[in-house]
């Protein structure tokens, strides 16, 4: 633990400066010069930690809301095996919200508050859970294209300068490779298929590449938080950069599927090391993130509805973990 310890709430809030965190300011200076390690207890500038509790709050979201979409076609899975590495799947997507959001609660927000603001909608998550999912081939396109997309992202986490966020990329980053294999043997095996199979795959590449490519952010140029999130060290790429990386690993993996990517102008600069994409329509990223998507009515509301059928489970655990606080002298 540093001695410099945690920056006091009543001095973030009044913007008050004091000896101790001209001393903690210098710290952390230090630390991400010397690209170490944050560690909760550390002292930290108010914007780090609010950009950081933004950040990783919106990737707990993303990852609950996004078992929605994929949980509807447990069910509907063309086999008993489909449905077994599915329903593993959507569990393991459960299991990286609550990494995060405990993650995210050592940064001074509780998980109960970051819950009610994404209901209230002043969080938010991921646009893509905001698209239909039409078809079995649209699951393994989400496998595909969107969890490439997010370990593209994700993995350069992995050496975040936080270390509770870094350390959860790690385990999810490794779940996430999982996912996507899953995804791709499912476009393998339809592509493979009937023409009607082979149909239904392409189709569902031709929807989910765009949106994939935004999940990204926007440009560099219209990116506010992303050359911030740099100079402290949380991102390591920015935005375009890794899109431009995605681009490449899609290139190269197309090709075994024997689909196409819906994209005329995908070329590769020798010059400046980047593949790059055709346009895409950021007024309609503009729109889904507003709220005015295909299914964000709906998402939001099972996830409402979620919050309020579990208020009881969350009701018994809280008086069972009182109750054996009491029982062994410890009054919560």
């Amino acid at each position: 633990m540093s001695e410099v310890g945690t920056m006091t709430a009543t001095a973030m809030n009044a913007g008050t400066r004091t000896d101790h965190d001209v001393a903690g300011e210098r710290l952390f200076n230090d630390l991400i010069a010397q690209d170490s390690r944050i560690e909760p207890r550390d002292w930290m500038p108010a914007d780090y930690r609010r950009s950081l509790t933004r950040q990783i709050s919106q990737h707990a979201h993303s990852e609950i809301i996004g078992m929605q979409p994929e949980a509807n076609w447990i069910t509907r899975a063309p086999s008993l095996k489909r449905k077994a590495v599915l329903m593993a799947k959507v569990q393991d997507e459960a299991g990286h919200g609550l990494y995060l959001y405990s993650a995210a609660e050592t940064l001074g927000t509780s998980r109960d508050r970051m819950t009610e603001d994404l209901i209230a909608g002043k969080a938010r998550y991921s646009s893509i859970f905001n698209y239909p999912v039409l078809t079995w081939a649209d699951i393994g396109a989400i496998g595909w294209l969107v969890d490439g997309a997010a370990i593209c992202n994700q993995v350069p986490l992995c050496r975040a300068s936080y270390g509770p966020y870094g350390r959860a990329m790690v385990r999810i980053c490794k779940e996430e490779s999982f996912h996507q294999r899953q995804g791709f043997e499912i476009l393998l095996e339809l592509a493979n298929g009937t023409p009607a199979q082979r149909a239904m795959a392409q189709d569902a590449v031709n929807r989910w590449y765009a949106p994939s490519l935004m999940m990204f952010g926007p440009p560099d140029e219209d990116s506010p938080n992303s050359q911030k999130s740099m100079e402290w060290n949380i991102k390591r790429f920015s935005n375009d950069e890794l899109r431009s990386r995605f681009v490449g690993m899609m290139v190269e993996q197309i090709k075994v599927l024997g689909l196409e990517l819906p994209d005329k102008d995908v070329r590769y600069d020798e010059e400046t090391g980047r593949w790059h994409h055709g346009p895409l329509d950021w007024n309609e990223f503009k729109e889904v993130l507003a709220g005015r998507g295909p299914c964000n009515a709906q998402r939001m509301e099972r996830r409402r509805e979620a919050h309020e059928e579990g208020a009881w489970v969350r009701e018994a655990a809280a008086a069972y973990a009182q109750k054996q606080a009491l029982k062994h002298g410890k009054a919560a």
